[in-house]
């Protein structure tokens, strides 16, 4: 992708690391543990080869805007100061820089790019396309990658732990249920199921479903039934067992209630 390289001016100094305070900017929710201690240990051996950049949010306060991996590596090793450069930005710049840095540099998960790309779009106030002419990508490539933010939190969340990729998440999409979306992240994990193996399984439930509904021989069938019911509660009567029937509707369920002494009927 092609982001706009915003100057950061200043030269480097040594600020604490409890005076920094986290990104409200970071697109990342989840941090591999193994790759913070290797970027701890490569910090230990050769030091931080690149500075964090800050802004400064008032005295001996400062907000991060980017290098939080290096952060939190320089916190593991019980670092307490680490080189920073202090950007004079103002906050849409800022935003700005902090975003592009987490999708240049960092590996981000599917939902965490896509909320990233469209935390961009709000800063910059413009249309997907004029975004993704900015971005580097094509109009439909951004719009797929933000539909994966219309899915409910908890797929989200299932799909994250799940490890799902960009098109593991796109095909299952075009289920419309949540709980058909999570039952499909569980084939998908359990299998493991590959993209293709996804895409052919969608289709398999989306046959599945359009077979199914609204069989209007059901409505000839349910009249048979309570013709039935009718014609054995009436038969009833004629032996001289002073059988009933009530006819009741609550809501979208129609009820009947059959009513037979117990002196008259023998359950077993």
């Amino acid at each position: 992708m092609f982001f706009s390289k915003l100057q950061v001016a200043g030269q480097v100094v040594l600020v604490p690391l409890d005076q920094i305070e986290p990104s409200p900017w970071q697109a990342r929710r989840r941090f591999d543990q193994k790759e913070l201690q290797a970027l701890a240990c490569s910090i230990r051996e050769n030091g931080m080869l690149q500075p964090v950049t800050l802004l400064r949010e008032g005295k001996d306060r400062y907000l991060l805007v980017a290098g939080e991996r290096r952060v939190r590596a320089a916190k593991m090793i019980g670092m307490e100061k680490v080189p920073a450069i202090l950007a004079d930005y103002e906050d849409g710049q800022a935003a700005t820089l902090a975003l592009e840095e987490n999708l240049r540099r960092q590996q981000l998960g599917p939902f965490e790019e896509a909320a990233a790309l469209r935390q961009l779009l709000t800063i910059w106030n413009c249309t997907q396309s004029e975004g993704a002419k900015r971005m580097g990508l094509s109009q439909s490539a951004l719009a797929n990658k933000l539909r994966l933010l219309t899915v409910s939190p908890q797929v989200r969340t299932a799909a994250e732990e799940a490890a799902l990729t960009e098109r593991h998440i796109r095909a299952l999409l075009r289920l419309e249920k949540e709980q058909d979306q999570l039952r499909l992240i569980s084939e998908i994990a359990a299998g493991p199921l590959t993209v293709s193996q996804t895409e052919r399984r969608v289709e398999q439930l989306l046959r599945g479903k359009k077979k199914r509904p609204a069989r209007k021989g059901m409505v000839r069938d349910v009249r048979i039934f309570l013709n039935t019911v009718n014609r054995a509660v009436g038969l009833m009567k004629s032996a001289g067992i002073p059988a009933s029937v009530e006819q009741r509707q609550e809501g979208d369920v129609l009820e009947y209630l059959v009513r037979i002494p117990k002196d008259k009927a023998t359950l077993h």
